[in-house]
């Protein structure tokens, strides 16, 4: 429809259905209008898979690489592809809005959220986010930029203020917001919780109305973050366009069209954000006939290809001193040491998880690309503050209809209100999920279990009843620990109560099964999310024993691949990182695997810095971020070399704790404000500025050749490089330009060549009137172009 057309539609509500418009039915979805012909709008998350309106492991959603590691690829197409398959599954799950990319800025490694976001650099993070932005949209479905904006920190994040002065709130914060709507026109933006220089964010209306909408001409809708709304009046004139979620809010309930009565919010506002909401729609296609919707029969089998390609051209080749990779595919045997091996960290915590349809692990990974070598696996050490879940496969249904836990839902005097087969990791219950009346919740399974003594955990917080073969084993009401001072606390760190048991011959059945039936009364049973989960070890684990078996074979294979990393308890929404060291007793895992195999490839599992105390000692370390359900299989092709390592830090890598630029307590508000200090010196411009070499400079990536750099020439607001690759296998550069003084990137390309090939490659830059530097990495600038 053209914008007469919508104004007609306008014209036709009252101002009572105009202001219901704006605010939300429900947690997901906005009311619909038949009169106008509006149908109801479904939003979901969406940063690294489009999960849906609800939160249930049977639910599955493809999942791509979170955003650093998309941001790692430095490549255009590859984000446009990874867009683009966010749209489809968008349109698969009936999504019209997916609350996608996240696009603060990497201001300091400490930050909890750091995986979720692009890159350090502005530039980098506005024009990848635009070309996410141009993918999802492609398809007919609106991205939602976020979180508009100094949302760079978890702690207090609800209520700090960032204080952060004009220059660097404009050249560095604000920027890839603007660049992000000149270059794709999303259709939605989400406004942070916080406030910035003392406006909370949901009423700025300096930046919003000023800014981002008169300045900018942004014409989308302006959505708040979950529960962000805080007022009526104030958020309504600040700018804000949706309260989300639904069904209540400071706009509903007739709130927002009693100010418009009263005088507080003219008319002409709320048309404004009516008339917002049903351009929204017409771009989604939620004006008029409903089209007919294609079958949904669960994530499509042909992106795995595209997922896993995505995923190894993220991944970063630190080191290979030894030319140890790619590995020869002949090789016969192989040590896979590590937690991370196993139990991969493919996302974040928070609220951009999703359940995949599967995760390859990196041990399946290698085994399936070689099926004839000899690997061996041994865990080394235990990091994860969680005993590990349950897996699905692991139990039976009591009822004998399939496998995982049976969960039943229980009234008031223990009648079952409703029953379904469930996973067996961490459950998790939106509000609405539970037969109406549920009080407590019982779940079951039977387990393949050893007489003997065992570890046993639950986690959430209630009350927790626990029996074994029909014998009691816990009773005890499980506290929330307050590590997480958000209300998905309990998602995000659910406490946990372990327990020993000891099962004698007769708890085990004649299937070598016993029964395990947990009984949870949750602390809250109204509140938005609700989550349980089960853990389990077996009492023989012994730390010095693991270890001693996982160096045993380190020495006694050819290469050892160590996988080390975070997890979603480390990195996560809602709470920011404490520190910068790997969890648990990983540094000295490695330390002592390289000591026993100098052959050792270490593999990082991260999604945002971590220190490295034996990266000098390793010869070669490949850093993989949070790859997603593809990951094993990715691992496996970069290791064998299948595929080239692509990709290139969007992220500086710190040597030392005392040289990273914004160290703790700089994300941690004093006095509920969040004084961004440093000014622009954040990442590699503020290791430039004090002389300090990181670990691994911003833009660092090897490759698995090499190349020089010949010649570079200025033609207009385009560098021309010509570069050969002087390797013996074809590759793929990432050619990066910096404006000199002050340093910063001002354009980057991809090109790829094959063994001994000369290219060339236009490079688009910033208009900038200054000495630029043109090369491989800010810590490796070969060429210079004089102004």
């Amino acid at each position: 429809m053209n914008e007469d057309d919508l104004r007609s539609l306008l014209g036709e509500l009252t101002v009572e259905e105009k202001a219901r418009l704006v605010t939300g039915a429900d947690f997901w979805t906005l009311h619909p209008e038949p009169k106008v012909g509006l149908r109801r709008l479904v939003l979901s998350d969406g940063p690294n898979g489009v999960r849906g309106t609800t939160w249930d492991e049977r639910d599955t959603s493809l999942l791509l690489p979170v955003a650093s590691g998309l941001a790692a690829t430095w490549d255009r197409d590859a984000v446009t592809r990874a867009g683009e398959l966010f749209g489809d599954e968008a349109l698969r799950r009936g999504v019209h809005v997916v609350l996608a990319p996240t696009i603060n800025l990497h201001r300091s490694p400490f930050g909890g959220r750091h995986f979720e976001n692009f890159s350090e650099d502005p530039l980098l993070t506005g024009v990848l986010g635009a070309r996410i932005v141009a993918g999802i949209q492609s398809r007919g479905v609106a991205a939602t930029p976020k979180h508009y904006v100094g949302n760079e920190s978890e702690t207090e994040r609800f209520t700090y203020d960032a204080v952060i002065d004009e220059r660097t709130l404009r050249d560095c914060y604000l920027e890839p917001f603007r660049r992000i709507v000149d270059e794709a026109s999303p259709w939605a933006m989400m406004a942070a919780y916080n406030s910035v220089n003392g406006h909370t964010m949901t009423e700025h209306s300096l930046l919003v109305n000023e800014v981002l909408k008169a300045e900018w001409g942004f014409d989308g809708v302006l959505v708040s973050d979950w529960f962000a709304t805080r007022t009526c009046a104030p958020a309504a004139n600040g700018g804000l366009d949706l309260a989300m979620p639904g069904p209540k809010s400071p706009w509903a309930d007739g709130a927002l069209a009693k100010a418009v009565g009263d005088g507080e919010v003219a008319e002409q506002v709320l048309d404004d954000k009516v008339l917002r909401l049903l351009r929204l729609a017409d771009r989604v296609g939620a004006l008029g006939e409903e089209p007919e919707k294609p079958a949904d029969d669960g994530p499509p089998e042909r992106a795995r290809a595209v997922i896993r390609d995505l995923t190894a051209r993220g991944f970063v080749l630190l080191r290979n001193e030894k030319s140890l990779l790619p590995l020869d595919p002949g090789i016969t045997k192989i040590a896979v040491i590590g937690e991370n091996a196993t139990f991969p960290a493919v996302q974040g915590g928070g609220s951009s998880h999703v359940s995949p349809p599967h995760v390859v692990t990196p041990l399946e990974g290698l085994r399936q690309a070689l099926p004839n070598a000899e690997i061996q696996y041994r865990r080394g050490v235990r990091h994860r503050r969680l005993l590990d879940p349950i897996l699905r496969e692991e139990i039976e249904d009591p009822r004998g209809e399939g496998t995982g836990l049976r969960v039943e839902y229980l009234g008031e005097q223990g009648d079952v209100l409703g029953s379904e087969l469930r996973g067996a990791e961490r459950l998790i219950w939106q509000v609405g999920a539970m037969p109406e009346g549920t009080c407590k919740l019982r779940m079951s399974g039977n387990l393949a279990l050893e007489p003997g003594e065992h570890v046993f955990g639950v986690n959430g917080t209630g009350h927790f009843r626990v029996e074994i073969s029909g014998r009691e084993v816990l009773t005890a009401d499980v506290a929330s620990d307050g590590e997480a001072d958000d209300p998905l606390g309990d998602m995000l760190a659910p406490p946990e109560q372990r327990f020993n048991v000891v099962l004698v011959d007769s708890d085990v059945n004649a299937k070598g099964r016993a029964c395990l039936t947990v009984e949870f009364t949750p602390q809250n049973i109204d509140a938005d999310l609700i989550c349980a989960g089960l853990g389990y070890r077996p009492e023989r684990w012994d730390d010095a024993t693991e270890l001693e078996a996982a160096l045993r074979a380190a020495r006694d294979c050819d290469v050892a691949v160590v996988v080390v990393g975070t997890n979603d308890e480390v990195e996560t929404e809602g709470r920011d990182r404490t520190s910068l060291d790997l969890p648990g007793q990983q540094d000295e895992l490695v330390a002592k695997v390289l000591e026993a195999n100098p052959n050792a490839v270490v593999v990082v599992n991260a999604g945002s810095p971590v220190l490295m105390p034996w990266a000098a000692e390793a010869s070669t370390v490949l850093w993989t971020w949070f790859g997603g359900q593809e990951y094993g299989d990715a691992l496996a092709d970069v290791l064998l070399g299948a595929a080239e390592p692509g990709g290139r830090l969007p992220t500086t890598l710190p040597a030392e704790l005392a040289d990273v630029p914004v160290p703790l307590p700089g994300v941690q508000p004093v006095d509920g404000m969040l004084r961004y200090s440093e000014g622009p010196l954040i990442g590699y411009r503020a290791y430039a500025d004090r002389g300090v070499a990181p670990g691994f400079p911003f833009g660092h990536g090897l490759g698995y050749t090499s190349w020089s750099y010949d010649a570079v020439s200025r033609d207009g607001d385009a560098v021309v490089v010509k570069l050969r690759n002087t390797g013996d296998r074809a590759g793929r550069e990432v050619v990066q330009v910096y404006a000199a003084d002050p340093l910063r990137l001002v354009g980057f390309a991809v090109v790829t060549a094959e063994a001994g090939a000369e290219a060339e490659v236009t490079v688009p830059v910033e208009p900038e009137d200054g000495d630029l530097r043109v090369g491989r990495s800010v810590g490796d600038l070969r060429l210079d172009v004089v102004s």
